[in-house]
């Protein structure tokens, strides 16, 4: 893969701009010069913000990432008013708090329709412009339970996990293009997803009162929990990386990038689950093929 990069200013499309990380990075990307087309469910409801971004030369529309269709309108109207895309970030979500057990269907696929689904839209409607300019980059923000979640957390953790799983593949298919596909892991930050995240209605069931599950939907309630991560800190490594300048100068092809303390300890459990594995089954794993006659 090429590692070129328009010496212009980027065009940057962001989800969920509204508050946390995606506020965060818009400010941030603005700061060193670039265009930033962000966007939310209801701009309306933040007209302080909406002004800010757009005095600074930024754009900002509506956008409900569950909308089957919306994605493909606002890319078409974007490039069609000469706005080419060439960093894309999933960042809109929200968490269903809840153990799998109790969770129904529709908890389990209103998560994948705002963290997978939305998120394939907008990477469909990017790419053919990315392709052919030669050039583009899509930012996943994805989070420390797609590799290890916590009790209560299943949903989140399939959905994003399915998003990662997808993002290694269309890593592949789209290097040819120099369109590199970037992975963000957070761990926890100090924004409110947390606080505003629903909670799976009715009783918990006995057996699992006590439960590191409970004991997390608790903090959850008390809409006072707080992340150890500073988002300002997480925007100015993401974009450092997306472009190539420091922390990332020099990692311009890197695919993944975890943040936060809380993070190392989950990247070395897994790695070391996957090897565990391997020390013990791999006699097994490597004689299981046909017998040559």
């Amino acid at each position: 893969m090429s590692t070129y990069k328009p010496t212009r200013p980027l065009t940057w499309l962001i989800t969920g701009c509204s508050s946390g990380l995606g506020l965060e990075l818009t400010r941030t990307i603005q700061d060193h010069g670039d265009l930033v087309i962000a966007t939310s469910r209801q701009p309306s409801r933040i007209p302080v913000l909406v002004d800010e971004i757009q005095n600074h030369g930024g754009e900002w529309h509506s956008l409900d990432v569950d909308d089957p269709t919306a994605a493909a309108s606002l890319i078409e109207m974007l490039e069609t008013n000469g706005h080419h895309i060439d960093v894309l970030v999933n960042n809109a979500g929200v968490i269903v708090f809840g153990i799998l057990e109790q969770l129904a269907d529709k908890d389990l696929r209103d998560q994948m329709e705002t963290l997978y689904f939305g998120p394939q839209r907008l990477i469909r409607a990017v790419l053919p412009g990315m392709r052919a300019r030669q050039f583009g980059v899509i930012v996943n923000i994805s989070s420390g339970a797609a590799l290890d979640g916590n009790g209560s957390m299943g949903a989140y953790a399939a959905a994003k996990a399915a998003l990662d799983a997808s993002t290694r593949v269309l890593a592949k298919e789209v290097a040819p293009f120099n369109i590199r596909p970037l992975t963000v892991w957070l761990g926890t930050l100090n924004t409110n997803i947390m606080n505003v995240s629903p909670i799976v209605q009715g009783p918990l069931l006995e057996d699992y009162r006590g439960s590191g599950a409970e004991q997390l939907m608790e903090a959850i309630r008390s809409r006072k929990f707080t992340g150890n991560g500073d988002k300002k800190k997480a925007a100015k490594a993401i974009y450092e990386v997306v472009v190539g300048e420091g922390a990332g100068a020099g990692h311009e092809a890197e695919r993944f990038l975890p943040m936060g303390r809380d993070m190392i300890s989950r990247v070395e459990l897994v790695r070391d689950q996957y090897g565990h594995a391997l020390e013990v089954f791999g006699e097994v794993c490597g004689n299981i093929q046909l017998e040559h006659e």
